[in-house]
């Protein structure tokens, strides 16, 4: 490998502006690392080096997260720590070497320090989220096919780097964590999982968020489906939107042209149990609701009603929820004025839909200065 420049020693006990000479240097070395070659003869001396040049420019990043005067002066660091990251992660493409010699000192623990640093700054100026995005790069790198820097890597990164950056309002941060927690897990870090749910569930909001992002989907396919214990812990704690998300993705996996396994027919039945259960509990909600009994006015004392309405419009994935309204409606209307009355009234201040309420079944007539809620199926008999 043809070394660039030496880079050039700064003077010690000072802070210095970042140097043009060592930020020419380092982009020489971030080309350079581009070919395989050039990786494989990369004297170990140089990571030391650039680590040093980290080290120091990550100063003036833990100096603005104490004075958030200083953000505006980050500039000249947050370009030598950029390219930093750059150098080491193209170093670390498909060479084990390089890996294990920048691992060994301890750079993973600097990286990600520095990356939630950048979380703590709680800035979204570009050249912050460029070093933030290099950062990750270069943690997705060093642990890629190499099980004793996922090992180092989990470490330092987990739990918090995870819950930090895979709700990150900037997408490439969260594809880029949610790439590094992709190379990491495995069978044992699964079980530490259940223990941070809150990461798991993150994962499914990322790929709700950002569905054309592969690495949320590898996770929860090439990961989650494979333990049950996780999915059933998630499953208890995740919103219906976040349930339905989940289910969607099973369902494409098992309509996939490949077959599953033979070992993951059994999983799958047990996944389509639970998810079942669940529907099962909640017809049992819907018929009781349904059922004529003393509640209907508490139905209405917790709002229920127009939540009840709100509920009757067409989803594909429940085809008859318009019925279940209609006759939800139907049984608290019957035999009680208050909740007729509430309906009528409703449809008057235009907080009821009268296409839906003829669809439904009912119509709102005046009478007088009163409002009655009729069916149409009575009005139609003679």
């Amino acid at each position: 490998m043809a070394a660039p420049r030496p880079l050039p020693v700064r003077r010690s006990g000072v802070i210095m502006p970042a140097s043009i000479q060592d930020l020419e240097a380092l982009r020489a070395l971030t080309a350079l690392f581009k070919e395989q070659r050039n990786r494989e003869t990369a004297p170990r001396t140089i990571f030391q080096r650039v680590l040093d040049i980290l080290k120091k420019s990550s100063q003036a990043v833990e100096l603005a997260c104490r004075d958030p005067s200083q953000v505006e002066q980050l500039a000249s660091s947050l370009q030598l720590i950029t390219e930093c990251f750059r150098c080491l992660r193209n170093a670390c493409i498909e060479c084990y070497v390089n890996q294990t010699s920048i691992r060994n000192l301890n750079t993973i623990g600097v990286a990600v320090d520095l990356i939630l640093l950048f979380r703590e700054l709680r800035e979204e100026q570009e050249s912050l989220l460029t070093a933030f995005r290099c950062g990750l790069q270069f943690l997705g790198n060093i642990a890629s096919r190499n099980e004793d820097s996922q090992s180092v890597v989990w470490l330092h990164a987990f739990p918090e780097l995870f819950l930090s950056c895979l709700n990150h309002p900037d997408k490439k941060i969260v594809a880029y964590s949610s790439m590094i927690l992709f190379t990491c897990l495995n069978s044992s870090r699964i079980k530490e999982l259940e223990e941070n749910l809150n990461i798991a569930i993150n994962v499914i909001e990322a790929h709700q968020k950002h569905p054309e992002s592969e690495w949320p989907f590898l996770i929860i396919t090439d990961h989650f489906l494979k333990s049950p214990e996780l999915v059933e812990a998630m499953y208890a704690e995740m919103s219906n939107p976040e349930r339905i998300t989940l289910l969607d993705i099973m369902v494409g996996k098992v309509m996939n042209e490949e077959p599953l396994a033979r070992d993951e027919v059994p999983v799958f039945l047990g996944y389509a149990h639970l998810f079942a259960s669940t529907f099962v509990d909640q017809c049992k909600v819907v018929l009781k609701l349904n059922s004529k009994q003393p509640g209907d006015d508490e139905v209405n004392e917790l709002d229920g009603i127009p939540l009840i309405l709100d509920s009757c419009g067409p989803d594909d994935r429940n085809p008859f929820l318009t019925q279940w309204v209609v006759y939800a409606i139907r049984n608290l209307t019957e035999d009680n004025s208050r909740n007729q009355d509430l309906i009528a009234k409703m449809e008057e201040q235009g907080l009821a839909d009268t296409s839906l309420l003829k669809n439904m079944g009912f119509k709102v007539e005046k009478r007088g200065d009163k409002l009655i809620l009729k069916s149409t199926s009575d009005a139609a008999q003679p």
